[in-house]
């Protein structure tokens, strides 16, 4: 019960965003009207800048309402078992909570939270399952602070970072542990402008001769290398380092298709709708993060269930065999007994 009333509440939340938006532009065509016909330079001053800043204002309180909203019922779930997801804030909640902790940061009004003394206590104490809410591929660059950009502190986020926010093995296990254990109802691909790891691809496979790469990193970057390629083949025009934003953006579907590639029990999660994965890109210079198309996400799952390479979870050993290991170890035993044991050495007694 308490699930379907979380869920009415937050469908209302995305109503009132609707409506909203409508009543706005609706009155803004009128004020167009209106000014059109006295004086051109007045509907330039009707819809140009107030209204559109009274649009961003008012979304960023839907926003704020939204990600106040912590869903998650007040009692645990019998429904846990199946959907590991059960006691946490809906997926949508959780985006909601990173866009607006984002809102804050880049407009310099970050309010640092669960940074304390009190906070520490707790993660002594309880287990960050409790408290975390997202899971966050990231760059290690020094410049995407993770935290920090989105506002959150102590146990709010399980943090992967990683030079050119790659998906391979390591950070697709540590993902599907934020997912299946410390049930994050939302994973996060972020990048970044300005990622030195593409820029540095980019330019190879342009041409530019570079200083030789140490023995580890070709192994790193040989995951950003085709995204690059898609970007420059999906983009003919593009040349020179103007191609580097659209292969950084990218970089980040392929991170996506390579989780889903790798990892059914993501997979499984997001096609249930338990969880979701999304990508971001990070201005390093504003601040800000554009939020990736959820649609595309769907678009690359349904591209890696109809692929045949997709890794899938092996089937359990059959419990039929388990008596015939037990019978094998039962005649193992008796060959043991009824071998001739070696006599015992004969002491004489002085």
């Amino acid at each position: 019960m308490n699930q379907i009333s979380n869920k009415i509440v937050t469908i209302c939340y995305l109503v009132l965003m609707v409506v909203v938006i409508v009543m706005l532009n609706s009155s803004t065509d009128d004020a167009v009207k209106e000014h059109v016909s006295d004086d051109p330079s007045a509907h330039k001053e009707a819809v140009e800048p107030d209204s559109q800043n009274a649009k961003i204002s008012l979304l960023n309180k839907v926003l704020e309402a939204i990600a106040s909203t912590d869903n998650r019922p007040a009692e645990p779930s019998k429904d846990k078992k199946e959907n590991p997801f059960a006691d946490k804030m809906s997926p949508d909640v959780a985006i909601a909570m990173l866009q607006q902790g984002n809102i804050r940061f880049a407009k310099g009004e970050s309010t640092h939270p669960n940074l304390n003394a009190e906070r520490r206590l707790l993660a002594a104490t309880e287990s960050q399952t409790a408290h975390a809410y997202a899971t966050v591929l990231s760059c290690s660059d020094s410049r995407v602070p993770v935290e920090a950009i989105f506002d959150a502190g102590v146990m709010d986020i399980f943090t992967v970072r990683v030079a050119g926010n790659v998906c391979d093995g390591d950070e697709i296990g540590s993902i599907e542990y934020g997912l299946a254990h410390v049930n994050t109802p939302v994973a996060v691909i972020v990048g970044h402008t300005q990622c030195g790891a593409v820029t540095a691809v980019t330019h190879a496979l342009q041409g530019h001769n570079g200083h030789e790469l140490e023995r580890n990193i070709p192994k790193l970057i040989d995951n950003i290398e085709p995204a690059v390629k898609k970007a420059i083949e999906l983009n003919p025009d593009v040349k020179g380092d103007d191609i580097i934003p659209f292969a950084i953006e990218a970089n980040v579907w392929t991170a996506i298709e390579e989780l889903f590639m790798q990892s059914p029990v993501t997979r499984d999660f997001v096609a249930k709708g338990y969880a979701k994965v999304v990508g971001a890109i990070y201005d390093i210079g504003t601040g800000n993060i554009t939020w990736l198309p959820e649609d595309k996400t769907f678009e690359i799952l349904t591209k890696v269930e109809a692929s045949p390479d997709k890794a899938v979870i092996e089937a359990k050993h059959s419990e039929e065999k388990e008596p015939e290991a037990e019978e094998d170890k039962a005649t193992e035993k008796e060959t043991k007994d009824d071998a001739p044991k070696a006599e015992e050495p004969k002491v004489d007694k002085a």
